[in-house]
C-alpha cells in the first residue's frame, strides 16, 4: 500500500490489517489506539465495554463551529474460504492488491470497518485537514451484536454532528437503516441406532457467495442451509431418510456460503439418490446459476455411523428447515427500491447434549414488521417442538430529510466530483438508531467508499473510491458551520 494515495490513510489502513480484530476479541486494536493516541498526544478515554473516543481540538478558526463525531467499529467479520490456513485470533490479513481493489487472500478482508478507523485516524493526524472541534469514537463488537453501542454512556460525547463511516457505497449518503432482531432455535433429540443394510451419503454445497444479510439479501443469491435442506426433504419424500448430521452457516449477519449433512438411506436406493442429486443440481444450475456461478455440490458416500437421529427430530427439522422463511419478506412503499422486511436463516449446528441450533436474523425499517417476521420465524419453529428467543434487538434510524450536514454533504460531493450523491435508507443495520437513543440532538449521515462481497471472502474495496471519499469527507468536515 505504500505506492497508494493519500500515503497516511493507507498506512493507516495497513496497520489495521496486521492486528486480529474479531468481534468480542478487540484487546489487540484498543491498544493499538491507546498507542495511536499517547503517540500523538491526542486525548483519549474508555467506558466499562471498551469503546474509545479519541479528541482533537479544532483548527484555528473553526473553534466555535459545531462539534463532529466520526465513528467507526473495531471489530471484523471473520469469514474463510475451506481449506484456507488462518486464524483470525492471531494472525493479520493477507492482502494483495488487484487493479484497483484490494483483497484477501481467501479470508475476509476487514475493510468493513477498517477502512473507517483509517479515515479517522488519518484526520487525527493530518496538518492539512480543517476541522471543528473532533471526536473519533471507535465502537466494539458492532458485526455480532452491537454491543458497543448498546453500551455507550450518555456522557462521553460532546459532538453536535456525527458522520459514520461504515457504509459501502460509492457516492451515497445514507439517512437511514433498519432495525433487527435475532431468534435463535434450540431443537432436542434423540439418538438410535443405525437400521441394517443402509447406505450413508455426504451431501455438500460449497463456493456460493454468501454476503450480507442486509445489503445482499434482495439480491437472488443461493443459501446454503436452504440449499441443502431442499435435496434432503426431497429424498425423505420418496424413501426413508434418516439424518446423522446437519452443519451450515457460521454468522447470523451473513448468508450461509457452505453447508454440509450426512444422512442414509436403503441401499436398495442408491442409485435413485443419485439419480436424484443430478436433478436437483439442474434445477439449482437453472433457477441461480446466472448468479452463483461459482456454486460446486457434491455427493459421496462416507461411512455408515452407528447411530442417527431420531426420525421424528429428523423429520421435524427438514420441515422447520424448508417451511422457515428466507430472503425479502416486503419492499418499502415509501423509499422505492430499499428492502423493508428480510430474514437470513443463517446457521444450523449441532451442539453436546443433543440439540441442534439454528440461528437467524430479521431486519426491518418498521419496528412493527421486525417483531412480526420474527414472531413468524419463531412460530415455524414452535410447531416442529422446538424452543425459540430472541436478541434485544437494536432500532433502526428514521431518515432525517432536512438535515444540515446532509446538505453539506451533498453540496460538497457536487462541488468536488459534479453531479449528485445518492440519498438513500440502507436496510442493512447501523449504529446510528442507538446512538440516537443516548444523544437524541444528533446530525447524522453515514459515508464511505466502495466495497463489495462484504462479509465473505470476496470482500473487496475499491482503490478509487477510498481516494474520493477521503476528498469528500475532508470537504465536508471544512464546511460545518
Amino acid at each position: 500500500m505504500k505506492t497508494l494515495e493519500p500515503q497516511l490513510l493507507w498506512n493507516y489502513f495497513h496497520e489495521i490489517t496486521q492486528i486480529p480484530r474479531p468481534s468480542k476479541k478487540e484487546e489487540k486494536i484498543i491498544a493499538f489506539l491507546k498507542d495511536f493516541s499517547e503517540k500523538h498526544q491526542l486525548q483519549y478515554k474508555t467506558d466499562k465495554v471498551g469503546n474509545i473516543v479519541i479528541s482533537k481540538p479544532a483548527t484555528k478558526g473553526y473553534e466555535t463551529r459545531k462539534g463532529v463525531i466520526l465513528q467507526a467499529h473495531m471489530d471484523m467479520v471473520c469469514e474463510k474460504n475451506g481449506g484456507v490456513n488462518h486464524n483470525f485470533d492471531t494472525d493479520p490479513i493477507d492482502y494483495y492488491i488487484d487493479g484497483d481493489f484490494v483483497k484477501a487472500n481467501g479470508t475476509t478482508l476487514g475493510g468493513d470497518n477498517g477502512i473507517g478507523i483509517a479515515m479517522a485516524l488519518a484526520v487525527l493526524t493530518s496538518p492539512d485537514v480543517q476541522h471543528p472541534a473532533l471526536e473519533c469514537l471507535f465502537t466494539v463488537d458492532e458485526e455480532t451484536g452491537l454491543t458497543g453501542a448498546f453500551a455507550l454512556e450518555n456522557n462521553l460525547l460532546n459532538g453536535k454532528v456525527l458522520i459514520n463511516l461504515d457504509s459501502e457505497d460509492d457516492g451515497v449518503i445514507f439517512i437511514g437503516c433498519a432495525g433487527g432482531i435475532d431468534t435463535t432455535v434450540t431443537l432436542p433429540y434423540q439418538t438410535e441406532k443405525t437400521p441394517d443394510s443402509y447406505f450413508a451419503f455426504s451431501v455438500a454445497i460449497t463456493e456460493l457467495l454468501g454476503g450480507h444479510s442486509g445489503d445482499d439479501i434482495e439480491k437472488g443469491r443461493g443459501n446454503a442451509n436452504k440449499i441443502i435442506n431442499r435435496f434432503l426433504w426431497n429424498i425423505s419424500q420418496m424413501t426413508d431418510l434418516r439424518l446423522h448430521s446437519f452443519d451450515g452457516g457460521k454468522l447470523h449477519n451473513a448468508i450461509p456460503r457452505e453447508a454440509v449433512a450426512v444422512g442414509l438411506v436403503p441401499f436398495a436406493e442408491k442409485e435413485n439418490l443419485r439419480v436424484e442429486f443430478n436433478h436437483f443440481v439442474a434445477a439449482l444450475e437453472s433457477e441461480i446459476g446466472d448468479v452463483e456461478t461459482k456454486m460446486k455440490l457434491s455427493l459421496e458416500s462416507t461411512d455408515v455411523p452407528a447411530m442417527v437421529i431420531d426420525k421424528k427430530s429428523s423429520d421435524a427439522l427438514l420441515n422447520a428447515l424448508y417451511a422457515c422463511p428466507h430472503g425479502v419478506v416486503g419492499m418499502s412503499r415509501d423509499v422505492p427500491g430499499l428492502v423493508e422486511t428480510s430474514t437470513n436463516m443463517a446457521s444450523v449446528k449441532m451442539m453436546p447434549g443433543n440439540q441442534i441450533k439454528i440461528v437467524t436474523s430479521q431486519r426491518s425499517s418498521v419496528e412493527t414488521l421486525k417483531y412480526d417476521i420474527a414472531h413468524q420465524v419463531e412460530s415455524v419453529w414452535r410447531l416442529a417442538g422446538a424452543t425459540a428467543t430472541h436478541g434485544d434487538g437494536y432500532p433502526g434510524w428514521k431518515p432525517n430529510v432536512n438535515s444540515e450536514i446532509l446538505k453539506i454533504a451533498e453540496k460538497q460531493y457536487t462541488v468536488l466530483f459534479g453531479g449528485e450523491a445518492h440519498v438513500r435508507a440502507i436496510h442493512a443495520g447501523l449504529e446510528c438508531g442507538l446512538f440516537l437513543e443516548k444523544y437524541p440532538y444528533l446530525d447524522m449521515i453515514s459515508i464511505g467508499p466502495q466495497m463489495y462481497g462484504v462479509h465473505s471472502p470476496s470482500e473487496r474495496l475499491s482503490i478509487s473510491s477510498t481516494q474520493k471519499c477521503w476528498k469528500w469527507l475532508v470537504g465536508i468536515l471544512a464546511e460545518i458551520q
